[in-house]
């Protein structure tokens, strides 16, 4: 059986006991196809010596492939966390309440990726080694587990992430789209990819223009349900529209259609599954036109018809 070390024992230089660990916070969402995450904050110990560490966890069982998936593990340490009655509070961290109890510390986060939510990543990556799609389409005939190294990309992804505002609906549209960042980039390092430096655009040398093309993307966030043409998107962030789409490819490694497509199917899943919304309500809330396109899309996204997972 294979058995994954933990994130824990990589990033410490010294054992770390269960009876150490003091849990400040933990929060953990399971949507059958979708990603499972959790993330669990850690009152640091001050006898502790931990390091930053990264793990992609690779799961393939031949005989029951139901079970086969793709694990991010990380452990980030030098946060503070707020403490305040029992809960993470936004207003004591700007000082505003008295009485507050800052404490550092130790993150530990897990995203975990079943096949069919991978399945729909296998043509954007276009990664030098061929290794990094076999372990998308799960082609790889081996479990394994490997360190990644956690560059600044992930770093911002991660504390993201971590400090977030975000609530329910919008909580679950921002976390699915930051994943597949974190994603991407474990992707990178697992095919030896250095973080990039240069763009094939030369256009995107510019801060000023990577700045649009990410604003670019949380218009489309903040617009699941109402659906935003590339005329008008490139309006709204001031860019040429064939500029847009290239430097959208080019950072984020898929369309702008695909990008929005994913997103929009990935929270009509957790309104169908978490909300417990009917088709025709989730249909209406994402701005189609009728139920059967609706369905049709999300079939197509997640190998399911919208009604197979009301009865999961």
């Amino acid at each position: 059986m294979f058995n994954p070390p933990d994130i824990l024992s990589i990033a410490s230089r010294q054992p770390v006991m269960q009876d150490q660990l003091h849990l400040l916070e933990q929060k953990e969402r399971q949507i059958p196809g979708s990603v499972q995450y959790s993330i669990r904050r850690y009152h640091k110990n001050t006898q502790w010596s931990l390091d930053e560490a990264g793990m992609m966890v690779y799961h393939f069982k031949k005989e029951t492939p139901a079970d086969n998936y793709l694990e991010l593990k990380f452990c980030v340490t030098g946060s503070v966390y707020c403490h305040h009655e029992g809960q993470n509070c936004d207003k004591c961290r700007l000082n505003v309440l008295k009485g507050r109890t800052e404490v550092e510390s130790v993150d530990v986060l897990s995203f975990r990726f079943s096949p069919m939510h991978l399945s729909q990543f296998v043509k954007p990556f276009k990664l030098n080694q061929a290794v990094a799609n076999d372990i998308l389409a799960f082609e790889y005939k081996s479990s394994f587990s490997k360190v990644l190294s956690l560059c600044g990309r992930t770093r911002i992804v991660l504390e993201a992430l971590l400090n977030h505002s975000y609530t329910d609906s919008l909580e679950n549209i921002y976390i699915n789209a930051q994943t597949q960042m974190l994603l991407l980039y474990s992707m990178e390092c697992m095919a030896g990819d250095k973080e990039l430096e240069s763009f094939s655009c030369k256009f995107l040398a510019n801060e000023a223009d990577r700045d649009k093309i990410i604003k670019a993307r949380e218009i489309l966030l903040e617009n699941i349900g109402e659906p935003v043409t590339i005329k008008e998107l490139s309006r709204k962030v001031a860019i040429n529209e064939c500029y847009l789409k290239k430097g959208f490819k080019e950072m984020f490694g898929t369309t702008i259609f695909d990008f929005y497509q994913s997103q929009r199917m990935e929270h009509a899943r957790y309104l169908l599954y978490e909300k417990g919304l009917s088709v025709t309500d989730v249909s209406m809330l994402l701005g189609y036109s009728s139920i059967s396109h609706f369905s049709t899309a999300f079939k197509k996204h997640t190998g399911l018809k919208p009604c197979e997972l009301l009865l999961r």
